[in-house]
């Protein structure tokens, strides 16, 4: 099992304890275990098999430990299995649709038999479950519209599940075979898309029929659906697939192309390369005449053959980027070597995980020159929101800490709740203590367009705020974005000098690539930020850069981008004058 699985059970097992009224201490200790293992550096199946080596673990006592080496050795924990018996079948998996709790739940088995995601969905289609307390037809819609998103993209797996799992199996391959030469992810994943139906990876050897044997054996294997001289499929520990597929040195920047895709961008190739008389495929280029074969040992090399530029693979869609490359109007994409900040990042004064002043410190290990510390405001009690008074000592705490740590520049900030009416929770007199300001909606997610879009461009004309955050509210294969004028809200962020925020977490990837594409097309500058709760948090910026770079964004079109003095000098100049700070790519540094 891998780290996400057996972080699960342990989480349902904290629901389940929660729905029994157990101990709140009981409770603590399996979320604290959910936690652990979810964010686990090494594997935990290979920890679990000595329950000592477990207990050396911080926050797994001996009880966990045995229930965890139960799991993994066995495939099933008995508690587990004789708990979830003590309510209806089906009951965890309908508690995974957004906005269906657990009282709902039980309330829905109790009173309409609702046992599966397939009954819950007849009775949403039916009107059956409007009816139960505290639904109503509304609340009921908003539900199926979550569940028809799940549904329709259930084949696929979260890029922040995909690429880990990917290079997880790239680590262990070249720990078994130290002779392979070369291994790299390629697919849908190499290209940063926020969800893959399967995992690719590419290898160069010299004998790859004893790689792809290799890597059929490996522990992480639970099922071989094939392997042969130069491929295998299989299926890992956690469900997801990956196939391999393995070369030699001369025809690897072909077969890497051929298998990053897309399939619309490779036809494209293809078509090309036949108007050239040419033939493309994962070997080469073939003439058609002379059916003389061209290999190619990178990417690089078989665009040149075609008269292009190389084309990043997270531009690789068939969404203008070969007509750029020809024109020679390929923007220049930001790199996360560029970043040089993070400006949305809790800490346990809200509902993060460690004190303020490791998240500084752990900041700067990761080489920032500034962050910023912008803990939710009072209207999200659930997050343990900061009030007034508490917003005035976590100012004070910032300016303690900026003093302490030192080598890097620690912004005040809060992430401010956007009220139903586009108010926010704290006065301008307020706001205007911080150097930063995220004005995010948490709540009122079903609104009508007309009044969401009014409700977020009310915000984005607040001369406090800096940037929006997290616009759509999804949350990936989970959450459907909100419904608004994004047209509008871009057009209203780009005249006032609002940035929009491109948010780097895994399950967020908010904004999405084409409203990062939309939105820069219309004038709107970013920034690409972790929004982190503890410290593994912020190493996720890759996800944001990545996603960023899908969206054609450019190094200067992202703020976060400015050493950090010009950084200062942009959040001195007064809105609405910032939407034209960053004209000048030389800005940028």
């Amino acid at each position: 099992m891998d780290n996400q699985s057996v972080a699960q059970v342990f989480a349902d097992i904290a629901t389940l304890m929660q729905l029994k009224g157990e101990s709140v201490f009981k409770i603590r200790a399996y979320t604290r275990a959910a936690e652990v293992f979810e964010h686990l550096p090494g594997q935990v199946s290979l920890l679990a098999q000595d329950e000592e080596t477990l207990k050396e673990i911080p926050g797994i006592g001996d009880a966990i430990a045995s229930k965890t080496h139960e799991l993994v050795t066995t495939g099933k924990m008995e508690f587990f299995e004789r708990l979830r018996g003590e309510f209806a079948p089906g009951l965890l998996d309908i508690m995974t649709v957004p906005e269906v709790g657990p009282k709902t739940a039980m309330r829905a088995a109790e009173d309409l038999g609702i046992e599966s995601i397939e009954e819950l969905e007849a009775a949403l289609r039916d009107g059956s479950f409007a009816t139960l307390p505290r639904v109503g037809e509304k609340k009921a819609a908003s539900i199926l519209r979550h569940l028809e998103a799940r549904v329709n993209q259930a084949d696929r797996m979260p890029i922040g599940k995909a690429l880990p799992v990917a290079e997880q199996a790239i680590e262990a391959l070249y720990a078994a075979a130290p002779e392979v030469r070369r291994l790299t992810v390629a697919g849908s994943v190499r290209r940063w898309r926020e969800t893959a139906g399967d995992i690719d990876i590419l290898g160069v050897a010299d004998d790859p029929e004893s790689i792809t044997a290799t890597f059929a054996g490996l522990p992480m294997v639970v099922d071989v659906l094939g392997q042969g001289g130069t491929k295998a499929s299989v299926v890992v520990s956690g469900g997801a697939q990956i196939d391999l597929r393995v070369t030699d040195e001369k025809h690897f920047g072909a077969l890497l192309l051929y298998f990053s895709g897309s399939k619309q961008h490779g036809i494209s190739l293809r078509e090309r390369a036949q108007r050239a008389g040419l033939s493309l495929n994962e070997y080469g280029l073939t003439d058609q005449g002379s059916g003389d074969l061209t290999t190619y040992e990178t990417e690089a090399e078989v665009y040149e053959a075609l008269g292009l530029p190389y084309i990043p693979p997270e531009m690789r869609e068939d969404l203008g980027e070969i007509a750029a490359a020809e024109s020679g109007e390929m923007p220049v994409l930001v790199e996360l070597t560029d970043i040089r900040g993070d400006l949305h990042v809790h800490s346990d004064w809200s509902d993060g995980r460690v004190p303020l002043e490791e998240m500084v410190r752990e900041a700067k290990s990761r080489g920032l020159q500034y962050v910023a510390m912008t803990d939710h405001s009072s209207g999200r009690g659930i997050a343990n929101g900061l009030s007034v008074e508490r917003l005035a000592a976590h100012n004070k705490e910032v300016e303690e800490v900026q003093a302490l740590v030192g080598g890097i520049r620690v912004f005040k900030g809060s992430e401010v709740d956007i009220r139903a009416d586009g108010t926010l929770d704290y006065t301008d007199d307020e706001l205007a203590e911080l150097d930063i300001v995220i004005a995010s909606i948490h709540s009122g997610m079903s609104q009508p367009s007309d009044v969401m879009t009014a409700r977020i461009i009310k915000a984005i004309e607040n001369p406090h705020v800096t940037a929006i955050g997290h616009l759509t509210t999804r949350f990936v294969l989970e959450r459907p974005p909100i419904e608004a004028d994004f047209d509008a809200i871009f057009r209203a962020a780009a005249a006032n000098g609002t940035l929009m925020e491109i948010n780097a977490s895994p399950k967020r990837m908010d904004l999405k690539d084409s409203h990062i594409r939309q939105a820069r097309e219309l004038g709107v500058r970013f920034f690409i930020d972790t929004d982190a709760h503890e410290p593994v948090g912020l190493d996720k910026m890759r996800y944001g850069v990545g996603n960023a770079r899908r969206g054609w964004a450019e190094k200067h079109q992202v703020i976060n981008t400015l050493p950090v003095s010009e950084f200062e000098r942009f959040l001195s100049t007064p809105k609405p004058a910032r939407a034209t700070f960053l004209v000048n790519p030389a800005a940028a540094g």
